[in-house]
């Protein structure tokens, strides 16, 4: 859906009759929250304590209501940058990056530890990269180390890897990170808590603009609405927020994105309170929820190691209602040199890009096979995940 004007948009979000469960209404088992470097630091750089405190303090009373929770937490970089004084001047941006994060991923992890303890949980740190979501192999190590320190009641907290990271391999921010890691761990719901109450119909500093509460599956085109500008202290804004959220529900994980700053946020959001201390844009997820490798395979775009362009007939199957896998025959050019079990892209007649698979042959092979009758499937339906 392309959405008109901001009349046109409240109509449709009041009369629809679009039925849902009451998400907010239900148990959930396991969540992701991740809470957002403007939450956590105050306006000088430095980490607000008091806001880190009543955040662990809801996680422990849901864990103490029988909820698995995994917190993506921002906040390393602006605690090691309140700490160097003077400023590096000499260093550009990604050296201020590592340095910061160094020195603060440290105070950020010992400040977690030292409030989780007070209410007899214990929390691990858990830092990744992008490079580590690219392998099969790799995204099941990083899915098994969360996995045993949830059932083992340790809280993960996760956050991206700084200090090794670099331009190119890094997560837009840590909204992308949340978005892969409640795939990754077929978390329920994801609850984004930012510094503003969710997604806004307009300037959310003009008196005439509303929090959208709902975003429905198909309802992904918010570019007019959201503002794109970045938050002090992080890398992303709401753009980022939003797009990341629309692909987390379109695979059957609810998100929320809501204001971290507002008192008990998290308890009353899943205990299903909503008044205007719970206001929050909430994205419905997809009825019909992809399997856990269709989820791994539509996070792994920007691994791609090639390009498989299919001809009209072989575009039109796979977009069809049937589920298929694309064949040799439905192959009309391969671009670029890749493996087996490497993720590659699907380019329709028009260029246009249509989905993401893992090849089950090299591109070498492919090429070989390309046009011809018979053999097995190039990208498997299992294996593939369509935009």
């Amino acid at each position: 859906m392309v959405f008109g004007d901001r009349k046109f948009f409240r109509q449709v979000q009041e009369n629809t009759n679009y039925e849902v469960k009451d998400a907010l209404g239900k148990k959930y088992k396991r969540i992701v929250v991740k809470v957002g470097s403007n939450v956590l630091t105050r306006a000088d750089g430095t980490l607000d304590t008091t806001r880190m405190s009543a955040l662990v303090d809801q996680i422990a009373e849901l864990m103490a209501g029988g909820m698995e929770v995994i917190l993506v937490s921002s906040g390393a970089v602006a605690a090691g940058r309140s700490e160097v004084v003077p400023k590096p001047h000499h260093l550009d941006a990604v050296g201020s990056r590592q340095l910061f994060s160094a020195v603060g991923q440290g105070k950020l992890i010992g400040k977690y530890y030292e409030l989780f303890r007070e209410h007899g949980i214990v929390c691990g740190q858990v830092l990744t990269t992008k490079e580590s979501f690219g392998t099969r192999e790799h995204y099941l190590n990083q899915r098994n180390c969360m996995a045993v320190m949830l059932e083992s009641g340790v809280v993960p907290v996760v956050n991206e890897n700084d200090t090794i990271s670099v331009t190119e391999l890094m997560f837009t921010d840590n909204d992308e990170l949340s978005g892969l890691v409640a795939a990754m761990m077929d978390a329920e719901a994801l609850v984004i808590l930012s510094n503003i109450d969710g997604i806004y119909d307009g300037d959310p500093a003009d008196p005439a603009s509303r929090v959208i509460e709902r975003i429905l599956p198909g309802e992904s085109d918010l570019s007019r609405y959201v503002q794109s500008s970045r938050s002090s202290f992080g890398r992303g804004g709401m753009l980022t927020k939003s797009r990341i959220a629309a692909k987390v529900a379109s695979e059957g994980t609810e998100v929320i994105i809501a204001n971290g700053k507002r008192e008990n946020i998290l308890c009353r959001l899943m205990g299903g309170k909503q008044d205007e201390g719970t206001l929050c844009t909430r994205f419905v997820p997809a009825s019909t929820p992809k399997s856990a490798i269709k989820k791994w395979i539509a996070h792994s775009e920007s691994f791609a190691k090639g390009e498989i362009h299919i001809s009209p007939l072989a575009c039109q199957a796979l977009t069809g209602e049937k589920a298929t896998s694309l064949l040799p025959i439905g192959v009309s050019e391969i671009r670029g040199d890749f493996e087996k079990d490497d993720i590659v892209r699907i380019i329709a007649p028009d260029g246009r890009q249509i989905g993401v698979g893992r090849v089950s042959t090299g591109s070498q092979q492919a090429r070989r096979q390309m046009g011809r009758k018979g053999g097995k499937a190039l990208v498997h339906y299992d294996y593939l995940c369509l935009d």
